[in-house]
This record gives structure tokens, C-alpha cells and sequence, in this order.
């Protein structure tokens, strides 16, 4: 593939050196540059595409309109229109950044973005269909505006709509209150309690005689506090059950403004928020089904959740703001791919790469780390660039992982006031995200691995549309730890920019990227593969593999502090106390083969485990201890290239009778300890305890007996 970039200077009001910036783009055949490329520039662009024979372009700009006219250029000159992609080099540098900065950070925004595409998933979708059938509780007004386009319900929940303002003829008006709502998109159960059946006539004479305001008209239900008398025995129809009466109804969607959150980000298809225009508009788009892209590849092969009926890992049921995994029986786990949003925090979580975020990969996610740091070749790039004298532009790289909605939104919008107030932030080096969600321990590393002085999550925060407030202040804590261990110190934060206070996100900015020293580790020289080679069972650049490849290159450039990394969860340490009795039950549970038994010991392989609690769940004595982090002095490295490290060492029985070794001492003794008073005198002639045959001798021994 051809690929060309294109450099703008948006007619001059982006303070960028056009030549420098050709200068500092690699791995592209061509680079131009123009003052106004959308309209001045096209002919020359034109004919760059021609010449080169384009097939793939990078330009710089945010601007729609120039968006457009680049994509309708492309289609003229034989190109796709979506084989054009675009860069931020105006509210994200050009207008926030000085000369220097913004100039060196647009050619590594090119090179990232080029980095990307190299590594872009193709489409996939996932669709589920659904009827037309919603609920609204208690809200009107919500049920006339969507009872044009969809089966409506109006759940009363106690309300009365006698007198409603809003037209309810096209609305199917319910009794009841809700107990609970269960389900999934298209296949919603709202559970309603009432104390009047559907015998109910509405013949009114209950909402007469009943206790005033206690008994509603429209439609005729009893309040649960309303006491009891004559009046509730003069139904006509006898329709009146004070006791209460459950029943349950069907929907696609639910709306239920004030009602309990089904999971911690919401679920498709129920809203439980204020409902204004959006909420009409998404309710609407989903009448008759979903289609939307599939966000995951999965691998459930190499998962940890669990095996034996046992319960293992639990990290991504944990991490799903959107309850779109789910656990069907204690070993296994499931994922609604119509349900998931496509945030990534079950991708990041997962240490094995069971769940793996299809676009943007990890894959694509180190590539563009890697291209916006690489300092270039010194025969071309910016170090030749520096070496001829020019200013440079970023003295502290820094990479900052930027969720691509509300985040994203809001630096879009302090260079748009940058560009009339003149203010500045730090030249961080960005890379999108669907959530700040979607980064783990794994990209982080790789990042200071990369040669990254520093790395900084830039989220929500509070207004965060997955996981609430300060949703990776945890993980920020526990990688600085990491980090400190290492040597590097702490180099890690997390930012949320406020749409209200540039101030207050520019000192925290500056203030960390300030604090930084420069990093032991060079930047340039370390291309991920994502795993070794020990664990290729494994997809490529799961969590754990990928983040231990990432601290055995930090490892290359440092002297760590501490033998034991904390902070890194995909990491276990075990410890097995004088109660093991060396049954197989741990060595067959592992998903990550990292135990194995011999005649005399337990043994543990550290580079393996996954710290999925596995083993410590199913151990039957209780004799495992499983604590995250990374012992340095285990990896095979530091033992000769041993990985296998004995964590209990045990006596091997050996039958009294055929002398074969059948079970280990602390086993046979376990089992007499239990047992041993239901088979005493079984076998009077057995030299010793029957527990000292092993099974053949034992039941042959019985037998002649």
C-alpha cells in the first residue's frame, strides 16, 4: 500500500513548520505540505496522489468541512473515500502548544496514525432482534412522545393520569408498582405488585368510597398504605386484594426514570436517567432490533474463569460497567455482544486474553506508542532536525492514553479557546481510546517501555459514561507502586479534564509532566511482541505476557528496588503451608499449566501464573496462599533458566506389600486421620496401617481376608 501524508498550517493559524514536519513523518512514500490544503492545496494534492500512486492518506485536520472536501478529492482521484484518515493538528497542538512543540508533536501524530492503520481490524457487526414493545413508568409525558413509533406502556407506579395533560389514547395505561425489572435488551420482565386484580371494571366505586387520595382512577389501584373497611368489600367484581397481587409483564425496552441502575453504566435498552430528547431518540433507534459493531474477539480456550465446577478468575465480570459478561455456572463465563458497549475494561482486565478488544487493538495501541516516540533515525527524523540547530520541541515525552468521548471532546474544546485566549497545556503525545477503561497495567508498562518519561490516563472522571468517578485512581496507585519498585519512581497519574476549568487541568498537567525526570529507558529501541515464547498458548499481547515482556525491557536499563514488583495483579506469588497433602487437584485446576506435581514436591511456575485464584479456591486443605505481584528472583532468568521453583516438598509412600511409591505420606495419613476409625480390623493381618498398601495391595489384602 501507497500511503501519502499531507501537512496543513489551516492558512497559517497553526504555528507549525511545515518543512520540519515533512522532515519529521517516516515509513510514508511522500510527504507534502500546503497553508490551506482543503482549498488551495487540492490541485497540488491531486497530483502527489497521482504521481505516487496513492492509495492510503494521512491528513491533518479536524475540521469536517475540510474532512469532507479531502474525502470527495480522494473519490475523484480513484481512491475509497474511508481511505482517508485524519490528525488533530490544530486544537490539539497547532493552537495549544508553542512552535516547537506543535510542530515536532503533528509529525508524531502522523506517524502514530500511519503506525494505526497498519494494524486496523476490519469491520465486524453483531445484531439481536427485538419488537416495539416499551415500557415507561411513571412519566407521561415520555410514553405520548414514543407511543407514535412504539407499542407503549405506561407503568403507573402509583401515579394518577385521570387528568393527564399529555395525550395517552395511542398508550396502554398499566396498575401496579414495580418490584424489580430483570432481562436484557428484548426480553425486559418488569415485576408489578397491586391490590387491585384485572377483574377490575373501573366502574369508579372504590376511588368514591375509598379513603381519599389513597385509591387512584386512572388506572384504579390501592395504595399500599390505604387501610382497609367496608369500602374495599363492595367491589362488584370482587377485585379487591389488599393482600397484594404479583404479576409480571414483557418489554423490549424500559424506561424508568429515578428507577435503580441495572448495572453500573447502564444496560441496553433500559434508561433510568432523566428523560429528555436523547432518551427518545435512543429508544427510538433500537424499535425493532440492533445492529452495531463487534467489539471483542474472544479466546475462551485460554480463560481462567475457572474449571471443576470451581471458580477462578472474576476480572472481567468485575470490570464490566455494562453487565454484558455474566457467569452461568461458577467455571465459566459468558459475553451479550449486543450488550457491550465496546468500552474495554473487560479487555484490559483479562490477564490471559480471553476478551480482546477488537479496534483498537493492543496490537495497534503499541504500534502508535512506539511511532509517537521513536526520536527518528539519525540520518532523517528529528534528530537529524535537532542536530541542525532547531529548537527542541518535546523535552519530556509523554504519553497520554485519551478517551475518545467526553475527554476527547473537552481538549477539542480548550484548543478552540487556546486559539482565542491564548492558553497552553503540555505537549502531551496522545492516543485514543474508547475509555480510559480500556488501559491496564499492559499498556502502561509497554509505554515506559517504549522510552515514555511518563504516562497519564486522561478520562472522565465524575461525568465518566462507564465507570463513575475517578474511575483508575486504583490502578494509578498501583502502577506507581510498580513503577517505584522498579526504580523508575512514579510516573504515572490520571487527568480528567473539566469542560469549566482549563486552569485547574493545565496546572495538574504541568505540574506532572514537570516532576518527571528523564527516563533510564531510551526511547526508540523496544518493539513489543506481546508475549513469549514460553507462553504462546496465549493470543499475543494479552496482559500478562505483554506486561512482563514490557518489565524485562525496563529490567535491561534499571536496578530495581525490591525483588518483588507490586502492584501488578496479573502476577501471583504462591505460598503452600505443612497442610498440603500433594493431591493433583491444584496442578489439574491451573488454566496456565503454571503448577505440576512430582514424586516428593510441589512445584511453581511464576513466568505462567496468571494469578487467577484458581488453585487457591479449589486446594481442598486450604493450603495455598495466592498474593499478586512480580517476584523478580523467580523468573527463569535469575534461576538458569528454570522456571520451576518448589513451593512444598513432601515424603512419597511406598507400598508395604509391592514396595511401588502410590501416594505421599501427608495424603495417606489425611486420609486415616478421616476415616481411619470406619476400616479399622477390615484387614487384621495387614502388617501396619491398611493405609500403607496401596490400592491394589489394599483391596487384595481385604479380599484374602
Amino acid at each position: 500500500m501507497n500511503v501519502g501524508a499531507f501537512v496543513c498550517s489551516c492558512a497559517g493559524t497553526c504555528d507549525i513548520d511545515l518543512e520540519a514536519a515533512r522532515e519529521g513523518v517516516t515509513g510514508v512514500d511522500v510527504v507534502a505540505s500546503s497553508r490551506l490544503l482543503c482549498r488551495d492545496g487540492r490541485p497540488a494534492m491531486r497530483s502527489v496522489i497521482e504521481e505516487y500512486d496513492l492509495d492510503q492518506l494521512i491528513v491533518t485536520t479536524p475540521e469536517p468541512s475540510c474532512q469532507g472536501r479531502i474525502r470527495e478529492l480522494a473519490e475523484e482521484s480513484g481512491l475509497h473515500p474511508e481511505a482517508t484518515a485524519f490528525v488533530d493538528h490544530r486544537e490539539g497542538a497547532g493552537w495549544v502548544h508553542d512552535r516547537a512543540a506543535a510542530t515536532e508533536k503533528t509529525a508524531r501524530l502522523l506517524n502514530a496514525r500511519r503506525a494505526g492503520l497498519a494494524e486496523e481490524a476490519t469491520t465486524r457487526s453483531v445484531s439481536r432482534e427485538a419488537g416495539e414493545r416499551v415500557a415507561v413508568v411513571g412519566d407521561a409525558a415520555a410514553a405520548a412522545a414514543l407511543a407514535s413509533d412504539a407499542d407503549v406502556t405506561l407503568i403507573a407506579d402509583g401515579g394518577e393520569f385521570a387528568d393527564a395533560d399529555v395525550d395517552l389514547d395511542d398508550v396502554t395505561v398499566e396498575r401496579g408498582r414495580v418490584v424489580a425489572v430483570e432481562g436484557e435488551f428484548g426480553a425486559f420482565e418488569v415485576h408489578l405488585r397491586a391490590r387491585v386484580t384485572e377483574e377490575c371494571i373501573s366502574c369508579m366505586k372504590c376511588v368514591r368510597e375509598g379513603p381519599d387520595g389513597s385509591v387512584t382512577a386512572r388506572p384504579v389501584d390501592i395504595a399500599p398504605d390505604a387501610p382497609g373497611g367496608e369500602w374495599a368489600t363492595r367491589c362488584p367484581t370482587d377485585a379487591i386484594d389488599l393482600d397484594g397481587v404479583e404479576r409480571t409483564l414483557e418489554f423490549d425496552q424500559v424506561v424508568y426514570p429515578g428507577g435503580p441502575a441495572m448495572s453500573v453504566a447502564g444496560r441496553l435498552g433500559y434508561y433510568a436517567g432523566p428523560v429528555d430528547a436523547g432518551t427518545v431518540a435512543a429508544v427510538e433507534s433500537l424499535l425493532g432490533g440492533v445492529e452495531k459493531p463487534q467489539y471483542l474477539d474472544l479466546e475462551m480456550d485460554v480463560c481462567a474463569a475457572g474449571a471443576s465446577s470451581q471458580e477462578g478468575c472474576t476480572a472481567c465480570t468485575d470490570a464490566c460497567p455494562h453487565d454484558a459478561v455474566g457467569r452461568p455456572t461458577p467455571d465459566s463465563v459468558s459475553f451479550d455482544p449486543v450488550a457491550c458497549e465496546g468500552c474495554g475494561a473487560c479487555t484490559s482486565a483479562c490477564p490471559t486474553g480471553a476478551t480482546r478488544l477488537r479496534e483498537p487493538s493492543n496490537r495497534r495501541l503499541a504500534r502508535e506508542v512506539e511511532a509517537l516516540l521513536d526520536p527518528g533515525e539519525e540520518d532523517g527524523g528529528w534528530l537529524s532536525s535537532l542536530s541542525r540547530g532547531r529548537e527542541a520541541g518535546i523535552e519530556t515525552p509523554v504519553i497520554a492514553f485519551v478517551c475518545s468521548e467526553r475527554a476527547a471532546r473537552t481538549l477539542r474544546e480548550y484548543g478552540r479557546r487556546a486559539a482565542r485566549e491564548g492558553l497552553c497545556y503540555p505537549p502531551l503525545l496522545p492516543v485514543s481510546v474508547p475509555c480510559a477503561d480500556t488501559v491496564g497495567e499492559a499498556h502502561v508498562l509497554h509505554a515506559l517501555a517504549a522510552g515514555a518519561d511518563g504516562v497519564a490516563l486522561v478520562g472522565c472522571g465524575e461525568s465518566c459514561l462507564h465507570s463513575g468517578p475517578d474511575p483508575k485512581a486504583a490502578l494509578v496507585e498501583r502502577l506507581n507502586r510498580a513503577t517505584g519498585d522498579l526504580g523508575l519512581g512514579e510516573r504515572v497519574t490520571f487527568l480528567a479534564p473539566d469542560p469549566d476549568d482549563f486552569d485547574g487541568f493545565a496546572e495538574a498537567a504541568t505540574a506532572f509532566v514537570e516532576g518527571l525526570d528523564a527516563s533510564p529507558v531510551p526511547a526508540g529501541e523496544h518493539e513489543a511482541t506481546g508475549g513469549s515464547d514460553r507462553a504462546a498458548v496465549r493470543p499475543a499481547f494479552d496482559t500478562h505476557d505483554w506486561a512482563l515482556e514490557s518489565v524485562r525491557a525496563v529490567l535491561d536499563r534499571v536496578d530495581p528496588e525490591r525483588t518483588v514488583i507490586r502492584g501488578l495483579e496479573s502476577f501471583g506469588r504462591m505460598t503452600v503451608s505443612d497442610d498440603c497433602t500433594f493431591t493433583p487437584t491444584c496442578s489439574n485446576l491451573c488454566p496456565a499449566d503454571a503448577i505440576r506435581r512430582t514424586e516428593t514436591a510441589l512445584e511453581f511456575d511464576h513466568e505462567r501464573c496468571v494469578n487467577c485464584g484458581l488453585c487457591e479456591e479449589g486446594c481442598i486443605e486450604d493450603a495455598i496462599s495466592m498474593e499478586p505481584g512480580l517476584d523478580l528472583d523467580l523468573l527463569p532468568e535469575r534461576r538458569d533458566g528454570d522456571p520451576w521453583a518448589t513451593v512444598a516438598e513432601g515424603e512419597l509412600l511406598e507400598c508395604r506389600r509391592c514396595g511401588a511409591p502410590f501416594a505421599s505420606a501427608a495424603s495417606a495419613a489425611k486420609i486415616e486421620e478421616q476415616v481411619g476409625d470406619l476400616v479399622t480390623g477390615v484387614a487384621p493381618d495387614a502388617e501396619g496401617s491398611i493405609f500403607e498398601y496401596c490400592g491394589d495391595c489394599r483391596a487384595a489384602l481385604v479380599f484374602d481376608w
